[in-house]
């Protein structure tokens, strides 16, 4: 089966506008999944079981639909760092990065009338190290909320990164390579076929 369009298991900004910008033509229909994290599961399991299961959950609502889930966890130490839920969690969160190098684990999954199928992007990168007094403005400009391990590589943490191995899309949520190479296999027409030529 051939596509022309994918459903998006996410309300998040960064991914419809990654998707944007390989020329993937999408809706959005975010998944509503528990992420709790099983005990004993170790980051990278998880990262791939919530994007395989956010992927599921839209495409029990959409049969026939393309659709794809994804995940990101910054992992320190072997402690995953989600979404700060105050000012204190994140000024924690970023001192322990600060100075430090952590993983980005981005999960990206696909299911469709034919199957599914996932991948795990797996990116390391290094923050300066950050003060207090800093950590605390950067909260106060509304970017760490929603982000995991509090900050946002693509906005003004970009001043924090002193080195980034891997993939830049997968750390912002959406690892292009990853996702084009699941999806071409899934069906859909991608720019590199012709598609819109």
């Amino acid at each position: 089966m051939r596509y022309d369009t994918i459903t998006l298991a996410s309300a998040s900004p960064r991914r419809q506008a990654l998707l944007g910008q390989i020329g993937v033509a999408h809706t959005v229909d975010p998944a509503d999944v528990d992420e709790s994290r099983r005990p004993g599961e170790a980051p990278r399991e998880y990262v791939l079981r919530l994007a395989r299961a956010k992927a599921e959950s839209v495409f029990r609502r959409r049969p026939g639909a393309l659709v794809l889930g994804a995940d990101t966890a910054v992992v320190l130490d072997g402690e995953l760092f989600g979404k700060p839920l105050d000012q204190n969690e994140s000024v924690r969160m970023l001192r322990a990065l600060g100075g430090r190098t952590h993983e980005v684990l981005t999960a990206v999954a696909v299911r469709h009338t034919a199957g599914a199928d996932a991948r795990l992007s797996v990116s390391e990168v290094s923050l300066r190290a950050l003060s207090d007094a800093e950590c605390r403005r950067y909260w106060d400009t509304g970017e760490p909320r929603g982000k995991a391990g509090g900050y946002a590589i693509q906005g003004l943490a970009a001043t924090f990164i002193e080195r980034l191995a891997g993939s830049y899309s997968g750390v912002v949520g959406l690892p292009l390579a990853e996702t084009a190479a699941l999806l071409g296999a899934a069906g859909l027409r991608l720019w590199m076929d012709g598609a819109h030529a």
